[in-house]
């Protein structure tokens, strides 16, 4: 007698729960689901098989995603003087399949273990999804199918630009299935990355003045998070002649491409916030995910630019937020030219950091960066430092030590003496 097994399934009747063993077929390695057999093998019939075979792939077809129906195939077969109907499931190409009620959650998803349909892990669910939809995440589909869209929709709608169902699975907010991706999360309201602002007293990060943190849709979030900067970039004026010269703290370009890199070039594969740290003397925008691979910090500064989030970026661009790839870098710089300092940018493996200098701190002081600070700090200890101490004490490469040294020897802090692997670095007089 015929047994159940990891591709065999026997139903005596027609019931919902065969869409969760077709859904585990599908998703493991195919199978065929035999209506019309008692568990323990025994045929008993199927009484009315043209209308059971209608139920079962209309309920197939209505309550599974994606679609499965291609790789569904009905089947009438006597069996003892008895009708049964047999389901011939496929491995899917689309995995992983759900209950369209529960979504690409472990009540949702299911495979076949043995003789046993059963709930997929949500490590499971992410494996499949990564092997279905590639590693780039804005592609993936979204584990959350109950997204939102009124805060992008107001933006879509003052740019007078389209934001149907057709228009958003052209910029890959959803699959030709309808099935929302990470890019469209990203643009939701149920957006789950945040960004986290902090202002400091003084220079600092020891005393709290104000913090925020900001949820929702990426467009929203962009417009909240430069509004609260805005609050914090105060007006300076002078008086030179009969006029009045206003400036104020932080070039207003300067601040919105720098929020743009935060959010059109982190890495979202990460849960951490994007971080805006507000002091006296220096604003910082740091990011998860270091530069694109194949893409070096001096093609950066070039404006050469490979966008870690292709879509997203299209997104900003179509709503005129942005102007073309590379060009944030080189205008922030540009933004600099007539005060004297530049912003500071530093890269490792998994993080970026912008860090823009308060222009009217800076008129009467050097600003220097955080880790060019804690550099200085070694001489109050020795004498003379080395590179192998840079390295050590920010956690960082020798290119990076390299830099670090060369700014504070352009900020006339420090010089160097000998050369070659003997040389020294010794605090200026």
């Amino acid at each position: 007698m015929i047994q159940e097994s990891s591709v065999l399934e026997f139903k005596r009747d027609y019931t919902s729960d065969i869409n969760k063993t077709v859904i585990a077929f599908a998703n493991t390695n195919g199978g065929t689901i035999c209506v019309g057999i008692e568990d323990s093998g025994v045929v008993v019939g199927v009484s009315d098989v043209d209308n059971t075979m209608l139920k079962i792939s209309n309920s197939i077809r209505d309550t599974i995603k994606p679609d499965v129906t291609l790789f569904v195939e009905y089947q009438q077969e006597r069996v003892n003087n008895s009708v049964i109907i047999k389901i011939i499931v496929q491995k899917g190409t689309s995995c992983p399949y759900y209950l369209a009620s529960k979504g690409i959650r472990p009540e949702g998803v299911y495979l076949r273990q043995g003789v046993s349909t059963v709930p997929a892990t949500e490590t499971a669910i992410l494996k499949m999804i990564k092997e279905t939809d590639g590693e780039k995440y804005e592609d993936i589909r979204s584990l959350n199918q109950e997204l939102t869209f009124i805060e992008a929709k107001k933006e879509f709608e003052a740019q007078n630009v389209s934001f149907g169902n057709s228009e958003q699975k052209t910029l890959g907010l959803m699959t030709i299935d309808g099935i929302y991706t990470n890019l469209g999360l990203l643009l939701s309201d149920q957006c789950v990355h945040t960004i986290k602002l902090a202002v400091f007293e003084g220079t600092a990060k020891a005393v709290f003045k104000d913090r925020r943190e900001f949820s929702g849709s990426l467009l929203k979030q962009l417009q909240d998070a430069f509004d609260f900067i805005d609050r914090y970039n105060r007006n300076n004026s002078s008086v030179e002649g009969l006029r009045r010269i206003d400036n104020r703290d932080y070039p207003v370009e300067a601040v919105r491409e720098a929020l743009l890199n935060a959010l059109v070039h982190r890495d979202y594969s990460f849960s951490d916030s994007t971080l805006v740290s507000i002091f006296d003397d220096r604003i910082e925008f740091t990011t998860i995910g270091g530069l694109v691979k194949g893409i070096t910090f001096n093609d950066m500064m070039l404006g050469i630019s490979v966008a870690r989030n292709r879509k997203l970026a299209n997104v900003f661009y179509r709503l005129t937020l942005i102007e073309a790839y590379g060009t944030g870098m080189p205008k922030i710089i540009r933004n600099y030219e007539n005060f004297g300092i530049r912003p500071e940018i530093e890269t490792t493996d998994n993080a970026f950091k912008i860090t823009l200098p308060n222009t009217n701190e800076a008129s009467s002081t050097i600003f220097l960066s955080e880790n060019e600070a804690i550099v200085m700090k070694l001489f109050t200890e020795k004498e003379f430092i080395v590179r192998k101490d840079v390295e050590n004490v920010l956690d960082i490469s020798q290119t990076m030590a390299i830099r670090v040294l060369k700014k504070l020897i352009e900020h006339d802090k420090i010089k160097a003496i000998g050369q070659g692997k003997s040389i020294k670095y010794m605090r200026e007089a």
